[in-house]
């Protein structure tokens, strides 16, 4: 339990690091499209890096993160196999990895650093009236069906691939 728990922090370190890239770096915005459709419309691309070499910073940042990401889910499963995981043990890991994620995308991204800390704002200042007056910064809806639906579903697949090719 403790290894699932390092693995989601880990999981969220990444995406953190993922998302700080992409906004500040990289600033592509083809790589926002989980952004409201409503601030994807007011962004003005970046012709011009924030820094000399900020990009190259950016996509290194980010496939960084992508390793992190991946060696996280190759742990989980590897462990599960070496610990003899049982179906419900892989989607329990699997579920609370996806479920801490989620949990923590809502509070601090979503809620911090866009709504109160306005990181996302503070580079493209064009979206602040999108989010002017809201007091949660994405579509809720949106984000409890991927909590509640989306992600166990994933992880019972997961599980149900793990055990399979595990034969356990």
């Amino acid at each position: 339990m403790l290894l699932t728990i390092f693995l989601a922090i880990v999981f969220c370190a990444s995406i953190t690091l993922m998302l700080i890239s992409a906004v500040a770096f990289v600033q592509d915005i083809k790589l926002f499209s989980s952004a409201p459709k409503e601030a994807r419309e007011v962004l003005v691309p970046r012709e011009s890096e924030l820094f000399k070499g900020a990009r190259v910073m950016g996509w290194a940042l980010m496939i960084f993160s992508m390793v992190m990401i991946l060696g996280a889910f190759v742990i989980s499963i590897w462990d599960g196999f070496r610990s003899s995981f049982t179906f419900e043990q892989f989607f329990l890991r699997f579920v609370l990895i996806f479920s801490i994620y989620k949990i923590y995308d809502m509070i601090f991204f979503d809620y911090f650093l866009l709504m109160k800390f306005h990181f996302f704002q503070y580079y493209y200042p064009e979206v602040e009236s999108v989010y002017k007056g809201r007091k949660y910064g994405y579509n809720i809806r949106s984000q409890l069906l991927k909590l509640l639906v989306i992600f166990p579903a994933a992880s019972a697949l997961a599980a149900r691939i793990c055990t399979l090719f595990y034969g356990c």
